[in-house]
């Protein structure tokens, strides 16, 4: 079992920034991957950016360049910075972990972007 917990969301203006936190109850070296998704309103829920435990990082196309994540073993946990947001951005954001062939997901955090 791993537990995530997400913190850092809010609301902020385009072009603004924000960094979210997803703090884990077992040592994300140990998982297989960890990242970002998120279910923007009416939407599907759909990848933003995973890192592997080797360090290999996948980005959603519409977020490349403009988010980053990175991940610190030693707190057990995964960040998201997020640059020039924009209100397309505006979405409940899910931090995930793969860990023993088992998804685990959190409970989300609200980032809202207004125009």
């Amino acid at each position: 079992q791993v537990q995530l917990v997400e913190s850092g969301g809010g609301l902020v203006q385009a072009g603004g920034s924000l960094r979210l936190s997803c703090a884990a109850s077992r040592s994300t070296f140990s998982t297989n991957y960890m990242g970002w998704y998120r279910r923007p309103p009416g939407e599907q829920r759909e990848l933003v950016a995973l890192i592997s435990s080797g360090g290999s990082i996948n980005y959603a196309d519409s977020v490349k360049g403009r988010f980053t994540i990175s991940r610190d073993n030693a707190k057990n946990t995964v960040y998201l910075q997020m640059n020039s947001l924009k209100p397309e951005d505006t979405a409940v954001y899910y931090c995930y972990a793969l860990y023993g062939g088992l998804s685990f997901w959190g409970q989300g955090t609200q980032v809202t972007v207004s125009s």
